[in-house]
């Protein structure tokens, strides 16, 4: 499976990294729900390993997350549920764009192609994602084991007569940040070779990941550069250090970008 990405810069040294929506994809309008009993015939205490046996029960607690969370979107408005659901958009509404595409980035993913403006370094340009995956991988991690530390404490709020929403964000969260860890690694593996792998020791880098990403080779990376993107950035003012938002948009309908998403990038520190 391919991941096509789309880099620029959009104010300063501040770039965008976002991933091009795909137009084929549909979702089901019937989300699976699978049983109890199911999970339980999925999972082989003698054949398969710890590892895999945890990853069946995230992926099947996410197929539930995710279907209980659009039952929310269904309900009508004014209803607690309904209420539940707005105040979930405000809160994933800052969530920081780069987690986003790192959750995309699956296991499934075994090559990526790079769309960039020409006028920028390609060198530069998979470096910048380099560190994006790397850093994500050091980030995320805390973070996940920080969410997992704090199911205990909101588990608490579960005594009282209302939904224990703060036990059930701390779980979302802990969730993504598992996402987001599990795709930086992935992508790092796909971006990275040897040359820059022989230096992830000294930097602190975990053995595992190493031992991992030297399987990596080229061929699981393609810079293209793009005229298109190059054209749509520069077709006003070319001094300005910022990507205004008619640019931003036209961007993101060549590449079927999420301009919420991508405006995120230029207010980040």
């Amino acid at each position: 499976m391919k991941a096509r990405l789309v880099v620029f810069p959009i104010k300063g040294r501040n770039w965008c990294f976002s991933r091009y929506a795909d137009r084929t994809a549909r979702q089901d309008a019937t989300l699976p729900n699978p049983a109890w009993k199911e999970l339980w015939k999925e999972i082989d205490f003698k054949e398969k390993k710890m590892p895999e046996n945890a990853e069946t029960v995230v992926d099947f607690l996410a197929i539930k997350m995710n279907r209980a969370w659009v039952n929310l979107g269904k309900a009508p408005d004014g209803t607690m549920k309904n209420r539940i659901h707005s105040l979930g958009l405000r809160l994933l509404s800052h969530v920081k764009p780069s987690e986003n595409l790192l959750k995309s980035i699956s296991k499934d993913i075994t090559k990526v192609e790079i769309a960039y403006p020409p006028s920028l370094n390609d060198r530069l340009v998979r470096r910048r994602l380099r560190h994006v995956a790397f850093r994500g991988s050091v980030v995320h991690k805390k973070y996940f084991y920080g969410s997992l530390s704090l199911l205990p404490f909101t588990s608490v709020f579960s005594v009282l007569p209302l939904p224990n929403i703060p036990f059930f964000w701390i779980l979302f969260r802990a969730y993504s940040h598992w996402q987001a860890l599990k795709g930086s690694e992935r992508l790092l593996l796909l971006v990275s070779d040897s040359s820059y792998l022989k230096n992830l020791k000294s930097d602190g880098g975990n053995g595992d990941t190493e031992s991992k990403l030297s399987k990596s080779s080229s061929n699981h990376w393609v810079l293209i550069p793009s005229k298109e993107l190059e054209e749509l950035l520069f077709t006003e003012d070319e001094k300005s250090d910022a990507v205004n938002s008619s640019m931003v948009s036209a961007i993101c309908e060549a590449y079927g970008l999420d301009k919420k998403e991508v405006l995120k990038y230029k207010d980040l520190k």
